[in-house]
């Protein structure tokens, strides 16, 4: 069999977003992701996909090309989402795509190629080496009941004790796209700031939130009238994601959290959602247990790299001293300041 490898242009959407959705693959593979980020970031995409001797795709692999003094030039499948990488019908198209990816690399000089993996990949693959592939990552998948009554049942007495306290406080819950916007990014950019992570512009949440084919809605709660609890989700067929999602943790007390996430899974169900992704998260993250308690499984994650020959893997990770010495200054910095550095910043990092 006789292989071509292309790159995506859009009169070629319709074939790959096909393809994507026949293998089952998540939402971020498919074209339209491609677009939200050219849009937000301005970044470089080459998205390349195989073709058989009959001129069907085979298999794609997304790539965005990311680069800056501050944390080099490298591609990833792909940044800023939960998940990407290579999918494709065979070893032998996986194999055609990985090594274009890698001539790629070479060619605008990047550090690396990243593969943001659900599945491992073949390691008699001649590029895949297990000691280039990164196991801290999981996500947390939820398997809804029949009934939301089933699973308020099932998270036990003291969980659903938390998820009601806010009700005290006369915590309102509200689902909605672009109206929202302006509440969702005031929680989410506090929380962010107060983390001392890089905030994401307000851009990137419109255009997805505009974009009719991400199915993306807001969910907020509100105490007294102030935007308390914010969550971004995106719904792939029936599977609903949170990709996103901050509290104001003046309130946290009041166990906000816990309230936002009950009265999500419950709206899943008016969705006829049957599988709920709680996001990504480090395997030594606070986060990560808070997830466990809605009675979720853990998946694990494969970040594999791509390195040039004789090159060591070092991705970007906030342990590293560097790193942890801008989230501490971070956190100090005025709230405006903040959102306007933030935007400019994030988009170079994965």
């Amino acid at each position: 069999m006789s292989y071509s490898i292309k790159q995506l242009t859009s009169a070629d959407y319709p074939q790959w977003d096909d393809y994507v959705t026949k293998l089952n693959a998540s939402t971020y593979l498919r074209s339209v992701w491609k677009t939200i980020i050219e849009q937000t970031f301005g970044h470089k995409t080459f998205y390349l996909y195989c073709t058989d001797s009959h001129g069907q795709i085979v298999g794609v692999l997304p790539l965005v090309q990311q680069k800056s003094l501050a944390f080099g030039n490298f591609l990833t499948s792909v940044p800023f989402f939960n998940y990407g990488g290579v999918v494709a019908d065979s070893n032998a198209v996986t194999e055609q795509l990985l090594q274009a990816a890698q001539s790629l690399c070479q060619q605008i000089k990047a550090k690396h190629v990243e593969l943001r993996m659900t599945q491992p990949l073949d390691e008699s693959l001649p590029l895949i080496q297990a000691q280039n592939c990164r196991l801290d990552k999981v996500t947390m998948i939820l398997q809804l009941p029949e009934t939301a009554d089933d699973l308020w049942k099932s998270i036990g007495a003291k969980r659903r004790a938390q998820a009601k306290r806010p009700i005290r406080e006369g915590a309102e819950f509200k689902v909605g796209g672009i109206e929202l916007l302006d509440d969702f990014y005031q929680v989410f950019a506090r929380n962010m700031r107060d983390l001392g992570t890089p905030v994401y512009s307000k851009k990137l949440f419109h255009n997805i939130l505009t974009c009719a084919q991400c199915q993306s809605f807001l969910a907020l709660v509100y105490i007294k009238g102030i935007p308390v609890g914010a969550g971004f989700l995106v719904q792939d067929n029936q599977r609903l994601e949170i990709p996103w999602a901050s509290t104001n943790r003046d309130y946290n007390r009041f166990g906000v959290n816990m309230f936002m996430y009950w009265k999500i899974l419950e709206h899943a169900f008016t969705l006829g959602i049957s599988e709920f992704d709680f996001g990504r998260s480090s395997v030594d993250a606070g986060t990560l247990k808070f997830k466990k308690q809605w009675g979720g499984e853990q998946e694990q994650l494969y970040w594999y790299y791509l390195l040039p020959e004789g090159e060591v893997l070092q991705p970007i990770s906030n342990s590293n001293s560097k790193f942890q010495l801008m989230i501490n200054l971070w956190q100090k910095l005025p709230l405006p300041i903040a959102n306007f550095i933030g935007p400019h910043v994030v988009k170079n990092i994965p």
